[in-house]
């Protein structure tokens, strides 16, 4: 293509093609591109000059694609180098039909153009930020490729399914979600199946929720509500499931009682443990320290 553009190395030796094959990048296909020269002074600032211009122009985009009335958001864009071509990155939810909106770009801004779908992900990528965490995003640092988050790793992992709290900057579930599942995976799998309830000569135990990394497990005497719940380990849930099959029940299910149970308390101050009244109270004068001593020339009252 006409133009250059400016790169700067990231990575030299035998790393390289470590990382190709990580990113599963065909050497036979893919296009090395030449390099052309060292940059010089004109180049950085005729760079400059083009990346300056790239905040007005995806505004200035976005009012032309509204004209338009295409379904679609302006992303991001990126100028070439040298500052004949430009990118824009787009969001849409099907197919756009933007031919008449490339003539458009061409006629308003004297460049080539360029069209590039993006998903919610890329495009947060591209802007950046700082998360929840107070980190700068993964996705504007480190991350390459970008895979699909479920609603399964949540609850796995015994989040709250607030929306709110899951979702980032993107409107989609954080990508940090994956990071533990293997080991939530494994410990998941030292648990007893959900499905088998618990017989006991006192009442019937069933399944109402876990907690992998410590290895317990909580039931309940009802199969839909929290009710008498009790956490015990794994291997006792085990045990006495293997003692069911062999028609023996134990004397009761044991374990601890579970923090899960509502329990009714009366009202504690637990902020500052103080009343209402404290600011009622009169404070002492600092400057008359000398008046709360006792006066040893006053004679003492009769009693």
């Amino acid at each position: 293509n006409p133009g250059y553009d400016m790169g700067e190395v990231i990575l030299v030796g035998r790393l390289v093609p470590l990382q190709m094959k990580k990113n599963h990048i065909n050497t036979e296909r893919y296009e090395i591109r030449n390099i052309v020269r060292l940059a010089n002074e004109a180049d950085h600032q005729r760079a400059a000059e083009a990346h300056a211009k790239e905040q007005d122009t995806m505004i200035k985009a976005r009012q032309l694609a509204k004209s338009l009335g295409l379904e679609m958001k302006i992303g991001d864009v990126e100028f070439q180098g040298d500052g004949s071509k430009a990118i824009f990155y787009y969001i849409a939810e099907g197919r756009v039909d933007f031919r008449q909106l490339i003539k458009v770009y061409a006629e308003t801004f004297r460049v080539r153009i360029e069209m590039k779908q993006i998903g919610a992900r890329q495009e947060a990528g591209r802007i950046g930020g700082t998360g929840p965490c107070g980190r700068e995003l993964c996705c504007s640092t480190w991350m390459t490729q970008f895979t699909s988050v479920g609603t399964n790793t949540a609850r796995l992992q015994n989040l709250s399914p607030n929306p709110q709290k899951l979702a980032g900057q993107c409107a989609k579930l954080k990508c940090c979600l994956n990071y533990e599942i293997p080991v939530y995976e494994e410990a998941a799998k030292k648990l007893p199946s959900r499905h088998q309830p618990l017989e006991t000569q006192d009442a019937t135990y069933y399944y109402f929720a876990s907690d992998p990394l410590k290895g317990e497990v909580t039931y309940s005497t009802d199969a839909h509500r929290p009710v008498n719940l009790i956490a015990i380990s794994a291997n006792q849930a085990k045990s006495i499931i293997e003692m069911n099959r062999r028609g023996e029940k134990p004397m009761s299910l044991g374990g601890k009682q579970s923090s899960m149970d509502a329990v009714e308390i009366d009202y504690q101050n637990v902020v500052g443990q103080d009343d209402l009244t404290r600011f009622d109270k009169k404070r002492r004068n600092k400057n008359n320290g000398d008046a709360r001593k006792p006066h040893h020339n006053k004679k003492p009252r009769k009693q």
